[in-house]
Formats: C-alpha cells, sequence, structure tokens
C-alpha cells in the first residue's frame, strides 16, 4: 500500500497520489464482525466476488474514515485477494483516502471554467484559512481540502462540493462562510441534492447502505428539493419563445433478413445447384450498385481465379532460385 514519497502539488496535477500511508491513529474505530457481516453482503450481490471490491473500500471508510493497512488487509481478506491487488485499486480513484480525513471533505472544482469563473481562488482562500494544501486536514480534523479535477457542473461554476452534495456558483466570501459554518459544527442545505451529512456518511451511502436512520429520513433525501435554474434556462426560453426541436424522422421498419437476399437464408433446391451456388447466385442478383455486384461476383464459387495466383496443389514452390531473391539476408540482388 505504501509507495514512494510524493507532492501535494504533484498530486494535484496529475490525480495520482504516491505519498506513504501514515501509520493508524490510535483512536481509529476497529473493522467488527458487523463490518464483515456487511462485507459478506456486498460481496453477495456480485457473480464475481472480486468485484465487490469498491463498495467495499467504501464501507472501510465509513467505518475508519479512510482506506487503512487495517482496510486493505480485510478486503483482501475477505475477497480472496492479495493486498498489492487491493492497494492497486485504492491508488487509482482519488475518492479513496491513504490518510485519515476531515469530518467532511471540501472539494474545490479548478477545472478550466471553474477555475475561469474564480475557482482556484476560492481554492487559495480557503487553503489560506485552513492552513493546509490539497488533500491535508486542518488541525482540528474538521475539513480535509481537495482540488477536484471536475465536478460536472459547469453550468453552476464555479462549485464546490462537500462530502460530493453540491454548493453552487460560489465566490470566496460564500465559500469561505460554508467553510466557517462547517467547522462550527453546521451543516448548510446543499444548492440541490440531498442533505449534509458526513464524510463517513457519505461513503456508506457509497458502499450500498442507507446513512440514514429510518426510511422516512432516507425518503426525505431522495426527495428534497435543489434549484435547477441554470441547467433549465434553455428549457424555459423555448417555451418562452414557443420554440420547439424539429420531430426526428422515424427509422423504417427494416424488413427481415435485408443483410441478405431471402434465397441465400432457406435455398429452394430448385435450380439444380448445390446450396452455396444458389446463395451467391442471389447475391449477384441482389447486388444494387456496381461495386456491390463486382464483390458478389469475385466471391461466387464460380468466378476465375485472379491473375497471377495459382493453387497451393498446382505449383511446388517458388520458381526463384534460392538466394537470388532480392533482399534475402546475407545475399545481394540476384546476380545475372
Amino acid at each position: 500500500m505504501s509507495a514512494l514519497p510524493g507532492s501535494a502539488e504533484g498530486t494535484a496535477v496529475t490525480g495520482l497520489d504516491s505519498s506513504p500511508v501514515e501509520p493508524a491513529p490510535l483512536d481509529l474505530p476497529p473493522l467488527t464482525e458487523q463490518t464483515a457481516l456487511e462485507a459478506a453482503e456486498i460481496i453477495a450481490r456480485y457473480p464475481v466476488p472480486r468485484s465487490a471490491l469498491l463498495p467495499m473500500l467504501h464501507l472501510v471508510q465509513s467505518v475508519q474514515g479512510y482506506v487503512s493497512p487495517e482496510g486493505v488487509a480485510f478486503c483482501a481478506d475477505q475477497l480472496g485477494l492479495t493486498k498489492a491487488e487491493v492497494g492497486a485499486v485504492a491508488t487509482f480513484y482519488t475518492m479513496y483516502k491513504r490518510r485519515p480525513t476531515g469530518r467532511h471533505l471540501v472539494s474545490v472544482c479548478t477545472n478550466t471554467l471553474c477555475s475561469v469563473l474564480g475557482g482556484q481562488r476560492i481554492m487559495d482562500a480557503l487553503s489560506a484559512d485552513l492552513g493546509v494544501h490539497h488533500d491535508e486536514t486542518a488541525a482540528d480534523g474538521s475539513i480535509t481540502l481537495e482540488h477536484a479535477e471536475c465536478l460536472a457542473a459547469c453550468d453552476y461554476a464555479p462549485v464546490v462540493t462537500v462530502d460530493y452534495e453540491f454548493y453552487d456558483q460560489q465566490d470566496v466570501d460564500s465559500a469561505r462562510e460554508l467553510v466557517a459554518a462547517l467547522r462550527r459544527g453546521e451543516k448548510p442545505l446543499p444548492t440541490r441534492g440531498a442533505p449534509l451529512t458526513d464524510f463517513r456518511g457519505i461513503s456508506r451511502q457509497l458502499a450500498g447502505f442507507s446513512q440514514h436512520g429510518d426510511d422516512a429520513s432516507a425518503a426525505a433525501a431522495v426527495d428534497n428539493p435543489g434549484e435547477y435554474g441554470p441547467t433549465l434556462v434553455g428549457l424555459r426560453l423555448a417555451e418562452q419563445r414557443r420554440e420547439s426541436a424539429p420531430p426526428m424522422p422515424r427509422p423504417s421498419t427494416p424488413a427481415p433478413d435485408t443483410d441478405e437476399p431471402a434465397a441465400t437464408v432457406a435455398p429452394t433446391g430448385r435450380t439444380g445447384e448445390t446450396p452455396g451456388r444458389e446463395a451467391a447466385d442471389a447475391r449477384v442478383a441482389a447486388a444494387d450498385t456496381p461495386a456491390e455486384k463486382a464483390g458478389a461476383a469475385g466471391s461466387h464459387p464460380d468466378a476465375p481465379e485472379p491473375a497471377g495466383r495459382s493453387l497451393a496443389d498446382q505449383d511446388d514452390g517458388t520458381e526463384t532460385p534460392a538466394g537470388t531473391e532480392p533482399g534475402t539476408s546475407g545475399q545481394g540482388p540476384g546476380k545475372a
């Protein structure tokens, strides 16, 4: 699971985390028998056990806050994999953390559009307020801050997510206020999506289990209202202008066996030819263009052998004497 030391800046640019795993903190929650039972439930969802690795890594994070060395060994043991195989997956995806995270994970999009509209300024301001850089956790354990290459919400740029819930159209002041509220223990309502929980809660959700205490809370999270103005602005303008897209042409229903003439599917046997020759005749007759007709005729069993080509049983080999072939290794061009 460990690797050569790397820099936070390099990780932010490449997306590849090469820094070593830190020793487990003394207060790290253990992976219990209940964790093993839930892992078995995840494994049962898949026909091949190793397919359960991704949600199992989220399960480990939901208990311990990151993919610890113990978590790697746990997944390897449950799935019959090596720790190297588990570690290779855990170090590939940035959603799996290799060091303890804070109560909340704050991700700031710094990709092109968000950056142009202020994403990098937001990242710099939060970094200064928290005293951390990419993929580092504030001293009070409240926030882990990270760059995000794209949060797939360009129409809401600049975007910040907290535990993967969206806070849209942020600026430096609003992002600072959001993080300050999180550090006070508050949970501001996301712009859209489910109400905020914490990083371990959303990891449990990604493992395929509900992070909510009861069905009513889970249903309320799913049905939580959101603001979708930027996404719907085009639709609303079209309604105001009474515009609509042109109707899509209906594809005609193809006749059965259109790839080949019917005679090739069920030979009649009435022509006195073999089924193969009858099918070849049908292909030539059904050809629509000169090119298709030439191709069908060329593949016909009765087609003449192409010029310059002879059958293997009519020729014992090359007629060129050995050693006279141009370019033969160790030999020059044939001599007269």
